[in-house]
């Protein structure tokens, strides 16, 4: 079976990749190529970390300010939301709704890209912020992160196809990272339609019945996926079985940061509020080399301190 979690496979020179098929393709320059191998070694103890919308606590989410502070920051991956709207334009979105994050109120698949341009982005306050920022394309966003930065799309698997196909005319296909809780069989064969894919990463929550199949079938792949995000409310035995396993198998723990729910009490706020390595520390020890979050320059902070980021 093929490493469908990565299209390429890393060489020594940055100049260019080998796909999955034995085709060339381009490959990313600059700090994103050093990202990459980072991302696709999994004997790195470094640690690769993963902005959630950007830098939306300064500006608005989702915006190409919000993600340029965080290239600026020295974060490693940029996640972002997507949505389609009427005529067939990837914008960056995270509600299905425009009313949350611009002065304008509709569902977006009702309204056009241009009906979209007419609203302004709202500030992290739900304020209208005063830089007057429209809602980016996901063309506009891929053109910033070109070899700056590499991109985990949320929201995105359903429109695969239109993602590919942009990232493949921009260059950029190797950057760009797909999650999502899908079975094996069905990104096997999503996957088989294409010579270059999209890294796809499983989400599994392994404490449900069917979480844990899924992750199982993974698991007992001929290749190692690149990296797993680990969900859970409350630490098991068999939840850190699974972890260990992961690890040992020769991929990478990504673990979200976000919301207490998802990382069993172990958040962003937590740590920034209470004690950064008596959060961040416990996820370091389960193995985590990938880590989401919502307070990028707090998280990098602790790591270089740890020497895990440069």
């Amino acid at each position: 079976m093929k490493k469908f979690l990565s299209s390429i496979a890393v060489i020594a020179s940055f100049a260019m990749a080998i796909t999955l098929s034995g085709c060339t393709t381009n490959s990313a320059k600059g700090r994103a190529a050093a990202i990459l191998t980072e991302i696709h070694n999994p004997q790195s103890p470094n640690v690769v970390v993963i902005s959630h919308r950007g830098d939306w606590r300064n500006y608005p989410e989702n915006s190409i300010p919000a993600i340029e502070s965080v290239i600026e920051m020295g974060v490693d991956m940029v996640e972002i939301d997507i949505q389609l709207t009427k005529d067939s334009v990837l914008i960056l979105m995270h509600d299905g709704t425009i009313d949350r994050c611009t002065t304008g109120s509709g569902w977006i698949y009702n309204m056009t890209y241009e009906e979209i341009q007419n609203y302004t982005l709202k500030a992290t306050d739900s304020t209208q912020t005063s830089l007057n920022l429209k809602i980016p394309t996901l063309r506009e966003a891929l053109e910033v992160c070109k070899d700056r930065i590499t991109v985990n799309i949320d929201k995105g698997y359903e429109y695969y196809d239109l993602v590919l196909a942009l990232t493949e005319e921009l260059g950029v296909t190797e950057q760009v990272l797909i999650k999502g809780g899908r079975p094996l069989a069905d990104i096997e064969a999503k996957m088989s339609k294409y010579e270059n894919n999209l890294m796809y990463m499983p989400v599994v929550w392994p404490a449900g019945e069917y979480g844990a199949k899924v992750l199982e079938e993974y698991l007992a792949a001929e290749e190692p996926q690149l990296a797993y995000e680990i969900c859970w409310g409350e630490m098991t035995p068999a939840i850190e079985a699974y972890m260990k396993m992961i690890v040992a198998d020769g991929s990478k723990l990504w673990v979200n940061t976000l919301w207490e729910t998802i990382c069993g009490g172990l958040c962003d706020d937590v740590a920034y509020e209470t004690s950064a390595d008596e959060v961040y520390g416990k996820i370091l020890d389960m193995g985590a080399t990938m880590i989401q979050t919502d307070r990028p320059e707090f998280l990098l902070d602790y790591l270089r301190k740890r020497g895990l980021h440069d």
